[in-house]
C-alpha cells in the first residue's frame, strides 16, 4: 500500500524540539512494550500513580532497556474444529435473537478460522473512529511531522463534553501527543480527540483512512457531533474493517511494528469495564475500544486467552436501550470465554495426555 505524504493545512509546522532527537523516539521502539520487564514496570507505575505523568515517565524509563527478541507464543491447546463449530453455532443463535441491528466478526489468530454475522453492515462508528485516528497520528509521527513529545495547547474551541476528563483542564494547558492519545483511547476523551483532529486536520485524516485501505470507515465533521439525533453525514464503519484494524495492530503491521506495539499497549489500558471486558474473566488481558452514540453501542478488540488470541468486533445499532446492548456484547464475549477457557478438568486431562506423549 502506497502512503501519500499529506501536510496539514490548518496549522504551522511544529517547533523544533529542544531535546536531542533520540529522546523523542516513540517509547515503544524496539518492542519494549512486549518485553516482560517493561510491561511489569509500566503496570507497577500505573498502579502506583494512575496518571498520565506516571505513564509518560515509565515509558521514558523503559527506553533504557536493551531490545530483546520476542519469543513466539505457543498455543498448546488450540480450539478443535468441533469446538469452533459449536461456538459459532451458539453465536449465530445469540445474534439472531438480538432485537436491534448487529454485526459481528471473530477471528482465531492461531488457526485463522473466522466467523461473521452481518460483518459488512454499516453502523455509525461512534468512538470506534478514535482507533483509526490514533493510527493516522502515528503515521504523522512516522513521516517526521511530529513526535510523541510534541506539545499541543488546549483551547476553548477544543473543549468538548461527554467522555473524558480533559474538558475540566484549564484552557491553555499544554499536553504531549502521547498524553492526548492515551486520554483519547483509555477514557474515550472527546476533548483529546478534538485536539488531535484540529492539529492534523480533517482532510489529512480522511486521506489517511483511505491509505489504510478502509473502504467503509470514514470521518466527517458532522460525524464527530455528540448529538443524540441523526446527523446529515455520520461517521460509519463495519465489524470487518474494525476487526481488520485490530488484527493489523496485533500483527505489528499498522503504520510500523513499533507504532503497533504502542497502540496495542494503550488499548490494553482501556478503562471500560462493561461490554467485552465484563464477559471475560478478570485474569484475561484484552486490548479494546468501545463506542456509544446515537443508539449505537460497540466494542472491538483483541482477547488474549489460554487457548489462543482472537479478534472480536461486536457492533450494535437501533438498540432498545444501551443497557440491553451492553449486556448483549457481554454475552457474546462470555460465550467465547466458554470455549477459550481452560478449566480444572480440561487442564487435568491435558496434563495426562501430555504425560502420555512424553512417556
Amino acid at each position: 500500500m502506497q502512503h501519500h505524504h499529506r501536510q496539514p493545512k490548518n496549522h504551522s509546522a511544529p517547533a523544533a524540539p529542544s531535546k536531542p532527537a533520540q529522546a523523542h523516539r516513540p517509547p515503544a521502539a524496539g518492542g519494549v512494550f512486549y518485553r516482560l520487564t517493561g510491561k511489569l514496570l509500566l503496570s507497577l507505575l500505573l498502579a502506583a500513580g494512575g496518571g498520565l505523568f506516571v505513564y509518560y515517565t515509565g515509558a521514558r524509563l523503559m527506553r533504557s532497556f536493551e531490545p530483546q527478541p520476542e519469543p513466539k507464543k505457543v498455543v498448546e491447546v488450540p480450539l478443535k474444529d468441533a469446538e469452533w463449530q459449536s461456538m459459532v453455532e451458539g453465536l449465530d443463535k445469540l445474534s439472531r435473537s438480538y432485537r436491534g441491528r448487529v454485526g459481528i466478526y471473530i477471528k482465531d489468530l492461531e488457526s485463522g478460522k473466522t466467523w461473521d454475522y452481518n460483518a459488512d453492515r454499516l453502523f455509525p462508528s461512534a468512538s470506534l473512529v478514535k482507533v483509526p485516528i490514533m493510527a493516522a497520528v502515528f503515521e504523522k509521527i512516522k513521516l517526521g511531522d511530529l513526535t510523541l513529545d510534541t506539545q499541543i495547547k488546549l483551547t476553548r474551541r477544543e473543549r468538548v463534553g461527554g467522555s473524558g476528563s480533559l474538558k475540566w483542564v484549564r484552557e491553555g494547558t499544554s499536553l504531549s501527543v502521547m498524553e492526548i492519545i492515551y486520554k483519547m483511547i483509555t477514557e474515550s476523551d472527546n476533548t483529546a480527540t478534538k485536539m488531535l483532529i484540529d492539529y492534523v486536520s480533517m482532510p489529512y485524516l480522511d486521506g489517511a483512512f483511505k491509505d489504510f485501505g478502509l473502504v467503509h470507515t470514514n470521518i466527517t465533521p458532522e460525524g464527530m457531533s455528540l448529538s443524540s439525533g441523526r446527523v446529515k453525514r455520520d461517521n460509519f464503519t463495519t465489524a470487518r474493517e474494525m476487526a481488520s484494524l485490530m488484527e493489523r495492530i496485533y500483527a505489528g503491521q499498522l503504520v510500523s511494528k513499533e507504532s503497533s506495539e504502542f497502540m496495542l499497549d494503550v488499548l490494553k489500558h482501556n478503562k471500560s469495564r462493561s461490554r467485552l471486558r465484563k464477559g471475560l474473566p478478570l485474569g484475561w488481558e484484552i486490548g479494546h475500544k468501545t463506542g456509544l452514540l446515537r443508539k449505537n453501542c460497540h466494542d472491538v478488540g483483541i482477547v488474549f486467552s489460554p487457548r489462543g488470541d482472537y479478534v472480536i468486533a461486536v457492533l450494535t445499532g437501533e438498540a432498545p436501550n444501551y443497557t440491553e446492548a451492553k449486556n448483549f456484547i457481554s454475552r457474546v464475549a462470555k460465550l467465547t470465554y466458554k470455549y477459550y477457557k481452560i478449566d480444572a478438568d480440561f487442564a487435568a486431562l491435558s496434563g495426562v495426555q501430555g504425560a502420555a506423549r512424553g512417556s
